[in-house]
């Protein structure tokens, strides 16, 4: 005889699950038990949101389904964030949260929220176990619905009482391969049609398009067609190497370098794009770009996005019969390659500046020398996730990880944990602003413990420095986004780890140099300056939008 808690735990372990992470309760102890005795790692976390990050960035960087664990109540809801990351940023996981007994109530309604209800808005689905008997189908199809297209969180939540009780030996349910659709023929021939008829095409990659498993078919793409390409903030990275075709990263919905080459496009083939990322605006209300939608899913027509064609099925499938069609049979749009050396030069501009405190243009340039072509940086969510996007060259995929969905703070520094497990021999840094390191740098002590190769930088301006950019843009006066910060330094000792404190802008490269070589997790307080760039921002915006609104 088993519990229902070890034949969950068997179907995890069928299911390839190596880690789980998260805060256990009083209802998991059936589950804890029988973790003990399996080959599953319990990665103990000091907060249940990060755990949810750690589990949806495991789901990003290798296709499949990061799990978490949480109580019932309040640590089903300190979930909620992590779930809204997952289900916006479409990265499979599996939420696991305890609840009391079904079958009797001796405590009342104690510590009772319906988290199945809850979790509805912010899973693709939410299910309370209410049988042993029924553990095996429901993990396999919890993990066939988180990892089909769109992919995405799925919740499922074990009473204590169905956790301990005994129950019959019952088989797992075997694994099988997903398989995606391929696109009709008619939908090829017509995008084949509308690209040979454009004069100056212009490929944009999305979210979509930075799944694992499609770099070489996208790369393929590019490659072959020669066409020229950007991306959008989460398609950054997509196509590896250093390319020439290379125009850009969206990083502003208007008004930034590349939307010259957007202004210039007679055609956007937008391959893999989700409109739930903060969009480049690319519809005009006369005259603009035909908009050609290579993806898994057909488009949600919105004001700012509704394509005139759409290539629907396996993208790899559609953009490697793409190729095969168009190859050789593009010429070579001349202006878009002076356009694309006019953009990358402006992107250049005062990038080894020596002000002090640094500028985010210099802070990325020196991260990018520091950090190898294969190191990974996790950025939280601030005003320098604009510069990031914008002027850090990635040239293997998945080596810039941001979030431009939910665009939360207090995800950086988890998904470089979680980056730096998967990955231990490459080099991981963590970049983020104060306020977003604050609201999880109690993982610090996390990442001290699991003995972690992790270097996080803290931008440090003591302020909600994208809010005072936006209060700016929008002419209001500064106002209640300044804060007080602890020395970051002592604090990271605290925990066990060290800390360095940038005095001079041409120490930044040293210091970094020398947390990744001195090994363990290393905190690197860096003085940051926004005001002038906040200007420059300000005024390309004002004084610069091409033609490119909604529709």
């Amino acid at each position: 005889m088993q519990k229902g808690s070890d034949l969950l735990v068997k179907a995890l372990e069928n299911e390839g699950v190596d880690r789980i992470f998260g805060v256990p309760g009083e209802e998991n102890l059936d589950f804890l038990e029988s973790l003990r005795n399996s080959k599953i790692e319990l990665v103990l976390t000091r907060h249940e949101q990060a755990a949810a990050f750690m589990a949806a960035t495991h789901g990003r960087l290798t296709g499949r389904p990061g799990v978490c664990l949480a109580t019932l109540g309040p640590g089903a809801l300190n979930f909620s964030t992590g779930a809204a990351y997952a289900h916006l940023g479409a990265w499979p996981m599996i939420l696991i949260t305890g609840q009391k007994a079904v079958m009797s109530a001796k405590q009342a309604r104690f510590q009772i929220v319906d988290i199945v209800a809850s979790m509805k808005p912010l899973t693709k689905m939410t299910r309370q176990i209410v049988s042993p008997a029924s553990i095996p189908a429901m993990v396999r199809d919890a993990f066939r619905v988180a990892m089909e297209e769109r992919p995405g969180p799925v919740h499922l939540e074990l009473p204590e009482d169905i956790a301990g009780e005994e129950v019959e030996d019952i088989p797992v349910i075997p694994v099988h391969a997903l398989e995606r659709p391929i696109a009709a023929p008619a939908a090829l021939d017509r995008a084949e049609a509308a690209i040979l008829a454009a004069k100056r095409p212009l490929v944009m990659i999305g979210a979509a398009g930075s799944r694992p498993w499609l770099t070489e078919a996208l790369s393929a793409f590019v490659a072959r067609t020669r066409l020229p390409f950007f991306n959008t903030q989460m398609g950054k990275g997509a196509v590896t190497g250093g390319s020439n075709l290379y125009m850009g990263t969206a990083a502003l919905s208007e008004g930034d370098y590349v939307h010259e080459a957007v202004a210039r496009a007679d055609l956007i083939i937008a391959i893999g794009h989700d409109t739930v990322e903060k969009p480049p605006f690319l519809m005009k209300s006369s005259g603009g770009p035909k908009i050609i939608h290579i993806s898994f899913q057909s488009a949600t027509v919105e004001q700012v996005y509704h394509p005139d064609i759409e290539v629907l099925g396996d993208i790899g499938a559609s953009v490697d019969a793409l190729a095969e069609r168009l190859e050789g049979r593009l010429a070579t749009d001349e202006g878009m390659t002076g356009l694309r050396q006019k953009i990358l030069a402006r992107l250049n501009d005062r990038s080894e500046e020596d002000r002090f405190p640094i500028t985010p243009q210099r802070i990325v340039h020196d991260v990018r020398q520091a950090v190898p072509d294969d190191g990974i940086v996790c950025l939280d969510n601030g005003m320098y996730k604009i510069w990031f996007a914008r002027n850090y060259r990635t040239h293997v995929a998945n080596t810039l990880l941001l979030d431009n969905a939910l665009a939360t703070m207090g995800a950086g520094l988890p998904s470089a944990m979680m980056a730096a497990m998967l990955y231990p021999q490459r080099r991981v840094m963590a970049v983020c602003g104060d306020g977003g390191f604050m609201m999880n740098s109690q993982e610090m002590e996390t990442a001290v413990r699991l003995g972690l190769n992790l270097v996080v930088v803290i931008l440090n301006d003591s302020a909600y420095g994208m809010i005072r950019w936006k209060q700016a843009v929008d002419g209001f006066e500064d106002f209640g986004m300044r804060f007080g910060n602890p020395d970051f330094v002592k604090y990271a000792e605290a925990y066990g780890a060290k800390g360095s404190r940038v005095t001079a802008v041409e120490e930044l490269v040293p210091m970094i140099e020398a947390a990744f070589s001195g090994g363990g997790v290393h905190v690197l307080d860096v003085p940051i300056d926004y005001s002038e760039n906040t200007r420059v921002l300000v005024d390309e915006l004002r004084n610069r939008t091409p033609d490119v609104g909604c529709a």
